[in-house]
């Protein structure tokens, strides 16, 4: 057994488990008439309902135990003052800063990283502003009115997500598409019906060699080029965003149009950085900012709530909960939102690349579960797909399911239709909880699954980012309390350098398998 499972906290937990494992949750709220008031955080138009968990006071204690063994508020404590949270890469974690309005936000002792922040925010703004107003013109002197953002993993996932849950704030003459796919047809899917001499291309790339990234980038050169002619000046058609100015100004993108990132921000955490640009684009300058500050106010919480108060901090411990003494190997994330339904999507990153671990902090083996598998899309289509398994299937998944509470546009049709929308989130959480009693054994549920409920009174940029930034939150203490590093990601890297030999005909290093593949596949090509 490691030092975590055989540590007095977890082996108490272990023996509630299996004290508690038949319980049904409809008996725990009959026999506790506070459940719901205690059972739940508001925070500032976000609510979270945790009532429909398998929980009792008890367990509540014996999870909180487990945070306070695990060091919870001196990890928090260390990220936000730029401790190296990151040991096996020697750096801190300070996307925090990236929204931060203190005057000062420290990424060691004696080195302040806001002035760099500051001075990129506003240059990114104020060339988000340009854009929108119609004052960045291409080779041709026509203004700029699509956007093409070309990025992978998290230099798409987020600014691709906060742009689509943010449509109403929408410019109506400005077009946003996102480009992520090695595949040709990704591409030529986002140039239909775009007029060369008008469209912008945003390479989004740390390094600026992602090969999926400069692969597009270079095919966007070739059909600027094709139709605008090989000049220099097609390179105003170009915004980087990189921290390889260097290789940028090579591929002759002007000074001017170079918008840094940091080896103190992992792409996954990024969009709050220059990486957001496509999000001030879209939405606007008001809009990005007010993002930042739903951001702010979850990490002002996160850091003064006390442990039994804490919206990360609950929901981490519910995760564990499940996922290390239930055996749920996964999760699902069910926004009751069609502006949300890429968050599923972004979150799948943000959890299983930060916690998809097999060795602590230490680099040992674990003997214990680390991230659940996260799936899910937008509800109510979600209905209509897998909830069947959800309600009546073998498997455990514990449910996030995320509702605003007024539609984005305000309308009769718009009340109505939201009305029967929430409707239909609070019915699948209810269903989940009770089930349903049947004499037809196909027509009986047993209930007793697990599910979450996030209000917002309406999704803005606000809440958006506060919603964000919790989940952020969430995975960092899942990652204290399982005694894993969050914010690396070497087996992308392997996935990376594998992809590069096959690339460059180096079967000797791969297996048997793929150089016959490859083999194959060099005869179909002749």
């Amino acid at each position: 057994m490691s030092n975590l499972t055989s540590s007095p906290a977890w082996l108490a937990l272990a023996t509630h488990q299996r004290e508690i494992a038949s319980q049904h949750m409809s008996d725990l709220f009959a026999a506790d008439s506070g459940r719901i008031q205690r059972c739940a955080i508001d925070l500032d138009g976000l609510f979270l309902d945790y009532s429909k968990h398998r929980i009792t006071a008890e367990t509540h204690g014996l999870l909180l135990a487990l945070a306070q063994q695990a060091d919870v508020p001196v990890w928090i404590t260390r990220l936000f003052s730029g401790d190296k949270v990151n040991n096996t890469e020697a750096r801190p974690a300070l996307h925090m800063a990236l929204r931060s309005d203190a005057a000062l936000f420290p990424a060691a002792p004696g080195r302040d990283v806001m002035p760099a922040v500051r001075e990129a925010r506003g240059r990114m703004l104020a060339f988000a502003t340009a854009l929108r107003e119609g004052g960045v013109a291409g080779v041709n002197g026509k203004a700029i009115r699509n956007v093409v953002n070309l990025g992978v993993g998290g230099s798409d996932l987020g600014p691709r997500m906060a742009a689509r849950a943010l449509r109403a704030f929408a410019h109506p003459d400005m077009r946003l598409r996102f480009v992520a796919n090695a595949d040709p047809a990704d591409l030529d899917a986002a140039l239909q019906g775009l007029d060369p001499a008008e469209t912008l291309f945003i390479v989004a790339s740390k390094t600026f060699t992602t090969v999926e990234t400069m692969s597009n980038a270079h095919r966007a050169r070739a059909w600027l080029t094709a139709a605008l002619g090989d000049s220099p000046r097609v390179s105003s058609h170009f915004a980087a965003v990189t921290t390889a100015t260097d290789k940028a100004g090579a591929f002759g993108i002007a000074p001017e149009r170079l918008f840094p990132m940091w080896d103190w921000v992992g792409g996954r955490y990024s969009l709050w950085s220059s990486v957001g640009l496509p999000i001030a684009i879209a939405a606007g300058t008001q809009a990005f900012e007010a993002l930042l500050a739903g951001g702010r106010a979850m990490d002002d919480h996160f850091r003064a709530a006390p442990l039994d108060r804490n919206m990360p901090v609950t929901m981490a411990l519910l995760s564990v909960w499940y996922s290390a003494f239930f055996g749920a190997e996964t999760s699902a994330i069910l926004p009751y939102s069609e502006d949300l339904r890429e968050l599923p999507t972004y979150l799948q990153q943000l959890q299983m690349e930060s916690n998809g671990k097999r060795v602590n902090r230490n680099g040992i083996g674990v003997d214990y579960p680390t991230s659940p598998v996260l799936w899910g899309t937008a509800g109510s289509v979600s209905q209509h797909s897998f909830h069947q398994l959800l309600l009546q299937g073998t498997h455990l998944v514990p449910v996030d399911f995320i509702v605003p509470i007024h539609a984005a546009v305000s309308g009769a049709g718009e009340v109505e239709a939201q009305h029967t929308l929430v409707a239909n989130a609070l019915a699948q959480g209810a269903a989940l909880m009770t089930g349903a009693a049947a004499t037809d054994p196909h027509r009986s549920s047993p209930g007793n699954k697990p599910s979450s409920t996030l209000l917002m009174n309406r999704l803005t940029p606000r809440t958006l980012g506060m919603l964000i930034a919790l989940y952020e939150h969430k995975v960092f203490v899942e990652g204290v309390l399982l005694d894993i590093n969050p914010f690396d990601q070497w087996g992308v890297e392997l996935g990376k350098n594998l992809a590069k030999a096959i690339q460059n005909g180096e079967p000797g290093a791969l297996d048997p398998s793929t150089r016959a593949l490859m083999a194959r596949i060099a005869k179909s090509r002749g």
